[in-house]
């Protein structure tokens, strides 16, 4: 089933299991506004019910940037209502924190400032060449603070520290060396589309259980990991997605995957 919706701002489009969002304010290098924020979070959360998602690709319009952060045109970008606990942005991270379907970054070009969160939320990213990734934050005197809760165990330490002091932005091979992306390639729907059919053949049960275990882990210790884990295992082998994938490992065939 394909469906497709667009706002002037951001556009959704499913097809064959897989989410588009793609940020279209390219006259602002696709920088976010409130409705692009809101947007996307309202589209994150509605896919946590949908059991026929397997992925959400998130991009941006053209072929010069991803996603520049925050819009600084508007001189309203750091203000904020100081009575709400929460922030809009920071709402956006923990929706994709809890997504279980992998979100993949198709990084069209610049990747800057709240780009780089975007981009972190992200379980995967595929860059084209050109793209740049930086955090120029310290160039206007506030620091990419919000993004460090999803770069800091993505980036090492010193490249880290490094891209939020000095503001400098580094090349995509640099970014493939960090671990920033997975892949950079000059063919990048081509790219995005092969990772796809490396996910979408997989069980989608081992998948979405893999993710929530996968992100409860990261933060625990080493005895909490493992007696967690431990009774996540059992859980597994209880799907029907791993009795048919081992009946059709048997049977030397393909599996037949209901995703349960």
């Amino acid at each position: 089933m394909n469906a497709e919706k667009a706002t002037v701002e951001l556009h959704s489009r499913k097809e064959d299991g897989v989410l588009w969002l793609t940020i279209d304010r390219q006259e602002r290098r696709n920088a976010m506004s409130p409705n692009v924020i809101a947007g996307l979070t309202e589209a994150m959360e509605r896919a946590r019910t949908d059991r026929e998602l397997r992925a959400i690709v998130v991009s941006g319009a053209g072929d010069k940037a991803f996603c520049a952060g925050a819009d600084l045109q508007t001189g309203t970008s750091f203000k904020f209502d100081y009575s709400e606990p929460q922030h809009a942005f920071a709402n956006l991270l923990r929706t994709a924190k809890a997504a279980r379907v992998p979100l993949i970054a198709r990084v069209n070009g610049a990747c800057m400032a709240g780009g780089m969160g975007l981009l972190a939320m992200c379980d995967l990213a595929i860059a084209a060449p050109h793209a740049r990734f930086g955090l120029p934050e310290v160039k206007i005197g506030v620091f990419p603070a919000q993004v460090l809760s999803v770069l800091q165990g993505l980036l090492g330490r010193r490249a880290l520290t490094q891209m939020c002091i000095t503001g400098e932005s580094v090349d995509a091979p640099t970014a493939l060396d960090y671990g920033l992306v997975n892949e950079v390639s000059t063919d990048l729907d081509g790219a995005v589309q092969a990772l796809l059919a490396r996910i979408l053949d997989k069980s989608p049960a081992a998948v979405r259980r893999g993710l929530y275990v996968m992100k409860h882990v990261e933060h625990m210790t080493f005895e909490q990991s493992v007696a967690f884990t431990e009774g996540q295992i059992s859980l597994f082998a209880l799907s029907e997605d791993a009795a048919e994938g081992q009946l059709a490992f048997r049977e030397r065939r393909q599996p037949q995957w209901s995703g349960r």
